[in-house]
Order: C-alpha cells, then sequence, then structure tokens
C-alpha cells in the first residue's frame, strides 16, 4: 500500500521541480543590450616584440660560465608591454597598457574589455604598439563602421592576418 502513495508522491514532487524550473527558465527576462545598443569588445592575446636586443658575448663572459652555456649570444626573454588605443567618433574610448604574462614577462599580453554603444554609423579608431624600442604607435587603422541592435564587433590584433582586425 505504502509503494503506490510513494509513486505519486514522487511524480507530485518532480513535477512541482520542473515547474519551478520552467517558470525561472523564462522570469525575469534577460536582456543581453536594450534595442538601440551594440557591444564593441577589444579582445587580443598577443607576445610583443622582445625589449631588448640580443648581445654578443665577450670571450671573458663565455670563459666564466659553465661549458653547457656557452651560448655566444645573449638574448633576454622579456617581451615588450603591448599598448592600445581605442576611439570612436574621436572620443577616446580606452588607453591601456597589457602587461607580458609569466614569471619573466616573456608571455602573451592579454586584454578583454567590452564597450556598450549606441547603434548606428562610427568613426573607429585603433592604434597598437608591442615594442618598447619603437616610439607611438607601430599598427594603426581607422574604420567606418555601421552598428545594428544588438550586434557584437571584436576588435582583435594578429600581425600575422595584418595587423588589427575588426570582425
Amino acid at each position: 500500500m505504502r509503494k503506490p502513495l510513494a509513486i505519486v508522491g514522487q511524480v507530485l514532487l518532480y513535477g512541482a521541480f520542473a515547474g519551478f524550473i520552467g517558470v525561472l527558465s523564462a522570469h525575469p527576462v534577460y536582456r543581453h543590450l536594450e534595442p538601440d545598443q551594440a557591444l564593441l569588445k577589444l579582445s587580443f592575446s598577443h607576445p610583443g616584440q622582445l625589449a631588448h636586443e640580443c648581445r654578443q658575448r665577450t670571450p671573458e663572459e663565455l670563459a666564466k660560465l659553465a661549458p653547457n652555456m656557452r651560448a655566444p649570444m645573449d638574448c633576454p626573454r622579456e617581451r615588450s608591454p603591448v599598448s592600445v588605443e581605442l576611439a570612436m567618433d574621436g572620443q577616446l574610448l580606452a588607453r591601456r597598457v597589457a602587461a607580458p604574462s609569466g614569471l619573466s614577462k616573456d608571455g602573451a599580453s592579454t586584454l578583454y574589455e567590452r564597450f556598450v554603444v549606441p547603434v548606428g554609423e562610427h568613426q573607429l579608431s585603433i592604434k597598437f604598439n608591442d615594442s618598447v624600442r619603437s616610439a607611438g604607435f607601430n599598427y594603426a587603422r581607422e574604420e567606418r563602421v555601421r552598428l545594428k541592435p544588438g550586434q557584437v564587433v571584436v576588435v582583435d590584433f594578429n600581425p600575422q592576418q595584418g595587423g588589427i582586425l575588426i570582425q
């Protein structure tokens, strides 16, 4: 006699739980962006150029090193931080410097940032510098973009694909 009651109780409890989950999946309504907004993402992971040039070791320096460590060139591993400037319609949105990762500062510089922007036509200006040995910015791109409601535009950096990418 207890078994049928237990089954009915389980069905009722599981049904109530499923109904509760169903209600929470639809309410409250989540809006990613307002109808008059778009999203601009600045996202890159790039190892900057080497911060210091390689140099030739002197014979005295080589003699002081263990035989298995006598490489004629001394090349520091440290990478340059990557500097970026992002402007839209002449207004600066971001000026950031992404430091290289790793204990020896020899890894990639990584940055991810989101900007909620109004829809419509805008002039984007992006500048990158991945070398402390050069002044100013060694990559620059300006482009006119038309943003639609809810559109996501990503600004990336990849020198092998031409530098600054707007997707």
